[in-house]
């Protein structure tokens, strides 16, 4: 596989895979910052709310620089599930910082449920995400995971199981 090579860390450019919930896109994220880590990259793995509830701790207790600086020192970082969960303004400030930081210099491997036409929601204004959007997608490799949901359909899978053993 093409991308477990990790040639796009060092071209500091990005991934990007946008898709409904449950159409595996966390998976992948995983396996490729599993990869990195493999060739001796240095590696973040974040939710999207961990991080940002991070971030705002980090800024209330004055240790933002330091905190910032530590995720500069990293060659891949990876958010999963923006989207999911709305935050703060500030939140999405510090969040649009640390992306916009990372532009040209370093990787960024992002999952979302939502596609970027409603990125605004995450970032709470139009000029901020398209700003955002601009730098992120500039080097950015896209692969939009589209489908029915994973568990939904293992779901329904385990309530036809489970209709057939009712019967006997």
């Amino acid at each position: 596989m093409e991308l477990a090579r990790c040639e796009w860390i060092t071209k500091h450019s990005n991934i990007c895979l946008p898709g409904q919930p449950g159409t595996g896109k966390t998976h992948p994220a995983i396996s490729l910052s599993a990869a990195a880590c493999r060739q001796g990259f240095r590696v973040r793995f974040f939710t999207v709310a961990a991080l940002v509830n991070l971030l705002e701790e980090k800024q209330k207790t004055y240790q933002i620089d330091r905190f910032l600086t530590q995720l500069d020192r990293t060659d891949l970082l990876a958010i999963d599930e923006l989207g999911y969960l709305s935050f703060s303004r500030s939140g999405a400030e510090l969040l649009f910082q640390v992306f916009a930081d990372r532009y040209e210099r370093r990787g960024l491997l992002i999952t979302s449920n939502l596609g970027f036409s409603d990125w605004d929601q995450i970032f709470q204004g139009k000029r901020m995400t398209a700003v955002l959007l601009d730098r992120l997608t500039h080097h950015c490799d896209i692969f939009e995971m589209n489908g029915e949901s994973f568990r939904f359909r293992e779901s329904m899978k385990d309530s036809g199981k489970q209709r057939k053993h009712n019967r006997t």
